[in-house]
């Protein structure tokens, strides 16, 4: 019983802490920001919870890189999502013809049929 109390603490302290990580993104400027990272970084490192803890570790690697959002305010979704699709295609193919077929084949992929309504 004792065990199983543990454990469920255990998920809701990792929960919280998840939780807390939003709060980067509500700052209004890189040094508040910086901040509540490192805030919760030492919390995440201090909750003993491993996969918390390799997070943490990973946000520490990648802090300059997250930090830089609150300079630019740019997401790369986008060009990772048109990566995606490329990847994507490019395995389910056996292989195409040459090289010009497949920047034909990639530019087709985004390609948007535009219809005149009325």
């Amino acid at each position: 019983m004792l065990t199983k109390i543990l454990r469920f603490t255990q998920y809701i302290t990792g929960y919280s802490i998840k939780e807390n990580l939003k709060e980067i993104w509500m700052q209004r400027d890189k040094e508040q920001a910086k901040v509540v990272l490192d805030d919760w970084i030492k919390q995440a490192q201090g909750s003993k919870i491993p996969r918390l803890v390799k997070f943490a570790t990973t946000l520490l690697a990648h802090k300059f890189g997250i930090l830089a959002w609150y300079e630019y305010q740019i997401s790369t979704g986008k060009i990772e999502g048109i990566n995606n699709k490329i990847k994507t295609m490019k395995r389910q193919a056996y292989g195409y013809r040459d090289q010009e077929f497949f920047e034909l084949k990639i530019l087709a992929l985004n390609d948007k049929n535009y219809a005149f309504s009325g």
